[in-house]
């Protein structure tokens, strides 16, 4: 089944909003591998901010069926 343009731009959408959780858990990654006896302070508010990110990717999700 071919997108409409309207389904592509939400599409496009969701990918901005998957790309800010990818970055989050990228931050959280690069701490436990690089850097957690100095900067595991900062893994409790990355954990924070990617659980409020997968809300909205999930409330984004959820108004869009065809993203299921």
């Amino acid at each position: 089944m071919a997108l409409t343009e309207e389904q592509k731009e939400i599409k496009k959408e969701y990918a901005k909003y998957k790309r800010i959780v990818t970055e989050l858990a990228g931050e959280i990654h690069d701490i436990v591998e690089d850097t957690i006896w100095s900067e595991y302070v900062k893994l409790a508010e990355l954990s924070e901010k990617v659980s409020l990110a997968m809300e909205d990717v999930n409330a984004f999700k959820a108004k869009h069926d065809f993203l299921k």
